[in-house]
C-alpha cells in the first residue's frame, strides 16, 4: 500500500486547521459549531447568529443543499439559502459551515462557505472527494453511516492526495439494529482515530442521537474522550424546524451546553473560547 497521508508520523503529530482568523480545529481550544439543520429564513438565521455569537460557539452551520431520504422532503433553499447563511455569519462575526453534494455546487460554495461539509451519504462519492481535493478550503468529512474506520480514512486520503490537506473528520454515529436512537455514537472510533491519524476529529451528537434530550450528555462525553470539537444543531423554535426537529436544541439549551463544556475541557487539557471571541466575519479569509 502507498504511504498513507492521514497516518501519524509520531505520537505527538497533530494537524491544526485554521478556518478563520482565531478559529482553529485541532489545537488546544475546542471548535464549537452550532446552528440549524436547514436554513429556513433570514429571520431564523439572524436570531441564531445573534444568540450564538454571544457564546463560545465559533462557527455557524446551516444546510442550504439538503440530501434527504425522500425526494418529497424539503431539499433546502439552494442559492437563496447561501446568501441568508453568509449574511448572518458576516453580521455576527461567525465563519460558516455548510454541506455540498456535488462538484457543480462548489462554484458557489467555495467563495461563500468557510468550511465545506461532505456529508455522511457522500463520504464515498469519490468524484466529489476528488473535486474538493483540488481546493485549499477546510473540508469537514462526515463518517458514512455504515463505514468502517479504514473506509473513513480512505475517503480522507482521496481529499489529501488531491492536494488539500485541510480535512476535519466528523464522527456522527453509525447505523445499528436498535431504533431507540437514530444512530449509535461511536466514541471508540474517536479514540481510535486520535491514535491512528494526525487529522482533527469532531463529533456531531445531534445526528448520532436523533433526540434532543441526549445531545448534551453525548457532547460532553465526546469532549471527555478527546474530540477536537462538537457540531450541534439548534433552532429558535426546535419543534417548528422544517427538518430534524426532534434532535434540535433550543438556543437557550445550546447556550447552557457550550458553557458546560468548559470544565470538562479543562480536565482533558483543552479549553473553550471566550464568548464573542471570534474575529468579525468581514475579516475572515475565504
Amino acid at each position: 500500500m502507498d504511504v498513507l497521508l492521514t497516518e501519524k508520523r509520531s505520537p505527538d503529530h497533530r494537524t491544526e486547521i485554521c478556518i478563520a482568523p482565531g478559529v482553529v480545529c485541532g489545537g488546544k481550544q475546542l471548535l464549537l459549531i452550532g446552528g440549524p439543520c436547514a436554513v429556513e429564513s433570514a429571520e431564523q438565521m439572524e436570531e441564531c447568529g445573534a444568540v450564538l455569537s454571544r457564546t463560545p460557539v465559533q462557527a455557524l452551520r446551516g444546510g442550504v443543499f439538503k440530501p434527504r431520504t425522500s425526494p418529497y422532503s424539503f431539499q433546502g433553499l439552494g442559492n437563496d439559502g447561501v446568501s441568508i447563511l453568509c449574511d448572518a455569519g458576516k453580521r455576527h462575526g461567525l465563519p460558516v459551515v455548510s454541506e455540498v453534494m456535488s462538484a457543480e455546487q462548489l462554484s458557489i460554495a467555495v467563495d461563500n462557505f468557510d468550511v465545506l461539509q461532505v456529508g455522511s451519504r457522500n463520504m464515498q462519492n469519490f468524484e466529489l472527494l476528488k473535486a474538493v481535493g483540488k481546493l485549499q478550503k477546510p473540508i469537514l468529512l462526515k463518517r458514512g453511516l455504515a463505514a468502517t474506520i479504514e473506509e473513513f480514512l480512505m475517503a480522507a486520503e482521496y481529499i489529501i492526495s488531491g492536494g488539500n490537506p485541510n480535512v476535519i473528520l466528523c464522527e456522527r454515529g453509525i447505523r445499528s439494529f436498535d431504533s431507540n436512537t437514530r444512530n449509535v455514537l461511536d466514541l471508540g472510533a474517536v479514540v481510535t482515530l486520535k491514535k491512528m491519524t494526525h487529522l482533527p476529529i469532531i463529533v456531531d451528537p445531534s445526528h448520532a442521537a436523533g433526540r434532543s434530550d441526549l445531545v448534551a450528555d453525548l457532547a460532553r462525553a465526546a469532549v471527555a474522550c478527546g474530540a477536537d470539537g462538537v457540531m450541534i444543531e439548534c433552532h429558535p423554535q426546535p419543534l417548528k424546524s422544517i427538518s430534524d426537529a426532534q434532535q434540535a436544541l433550543s438556543l437557550s439549551e445550546m447556550k447552557e451546553l457550550v458553557q458546560s463544556l468548559a470544565d470538562i475541557a479543562k480536565v482533558v487539557g483543552r479549553e473553550v473560547a471566550t464568548a464573542g471571541e471570534t474575529t468579525p466575519r468581514q475579516n475572515v479569509r475565504t
